[in-house]
């Protein structure tokens, strides 16, 4: 029988079909113009909801997954590195399709497609919304209309950020097995430092498992203070193209998992654990000559940008100009990349 567990394993997601993903803390990019990928400044840190069953909201508990903290304004990627197999990965944000703009669906689709394709498909910084860029994943709280969710929807239900997985099915999977044996296939390599295609340094150990709540125990009357994803500027990056047949894959995902996005107040209330500290700023941080990245996959090609998504407004709109100064890099900064088990996380109704 084919594993259907989301493990998490120290700050890392682990989906079935060899599926890895860290969520990365990151420089929060200019609402106006293009820009650089900008780098990795860590992992954010995760932790399972049934573990704290007693300090979360009790729609969270019935949703399962994980939670991390984020601050107001704060962006993030998606990272990818470490995915060993080929497997079609769908991102939500609010459960609208961060590729297609379309609603959230358990199955896959090709026109649009609604998925990135790993290994290929190293990262993700934001929504599919232009030619050639997306527009980078910023957090911001629920009830302003700002999210993805509220622009494209019309409503904020859900926030946070939803992952669902499937892998290749059992013929595909054997074949790129052993073609694998026969003609492994290069890896890319990628920054030091815990920049882009690098992984992170490793983050705590695997926790304890904890114990479902118990039956009758009483009902939690504080609100989730929830957060969902908007968009903050633009940068250069490709959402690749799938060269495969959609029968390639399971027809059926073999796991999800439910984000839960917390403030820092939040995270510290929950947990008990202190929040990293709040990000670095941009002008100190080009400043010191520290990279951006540029990556190029001469071989891939894009998927071509949602209608949808290209309509969602940069959160500057609900929240206030980005006054930030802004220093752009210098050219020997940017980095051109590749061409030029854990405990299981328990899922829930969403």
């Amino acid at each position: 029988m084919a594993d259907t567990t989301v493990r998490i394993d120290g700050d890392t997601l682990r989906l079935p079909g060899g599926v890895v993903v860290r969520f990365m803390r990151t420089l929060r990019l200019p609402e106006k113009g293009t820009h650089d990928l900008p780098p990795g400044l860590g992992v954010f840190p995760v932790r399972r909801v049934c573990d704290h069953p007693d300090t979360v909201p009790a729609e969270w508990l019935a949703r399962g997954g994980v939670l991390l903290p984020m601050y107001l304004r704060e962006a993030m990627w998606l990272s990818f590195a470490g995915s060993t197999e080929p497997a079609a990965l769908q991102v939500g944000a609010g459960k609208v399709c961060a590729v297609s703009g379309k609603p959230w669906s358990d199955r896959l689709s090709r026109d649009p497609q609604n998925y990135v394709t790993l290994p290929r498909q190293p990262w993700l910084d934001g929504i599919n919304s232009g030619r050639g860029t997306v527009r980078q994943f910023v957090a911001v709280p629920l009830g302003l209309g700002a999210t993805v969710e509220g622009q494209v929807t019309g409503e904020e239900v859900w926030g946070g950020v939803q992952l669902q997985s499937f892998p290749l099915n059992e013929a595909k999977r054997a074949e790129w097995r052993e073609a694998e044996r026969r003609h492994p296939a290069p890896r890319p390599p990628g920054p030091i430092g815990g920049g882009y295609g690098a992984p992170p340094a490793p983050g705590a150990p695997p926790m304890a498992a904890a114990a479902a709540p118990a039956a009758g125990s009483a009902p939690r009357s504080r609100a989730a203070a929830a957060m969902g994803l908007g968009v903050g500027g633009s940068m250069r990056q490709e959402v690749y193209k799938d060269v495969r047949s959609l029968t390639d894959y399971a027809e059926r995902p073999a796991a999800r998992v439910f984000v839960h996005l917390v403030t820092p107040p939040e995270w510290r209330r929950i947990t008990g654990e202190e929040p990293p500290p709040s990000p670095v700023d941009r002008a100190a941080y080009t400043k010191a000559g520290l990279p951006w990245y540029d990556y190029y996959d001469n071989d891939a090609h894009d998927v071509a940008p949602s209608d949808t998504l290209a309509a969602v407004q940069p959160v500057g709109e609900w929240l206030g100009a980005d006054l930030d100064p802004w220093q752009q890099p210098a050219p020997g900064q940017v980095h051109h990349l590749k061409d030029a088990p854990g405990k299981p996380v328990e899922d829930g109704d969403w």
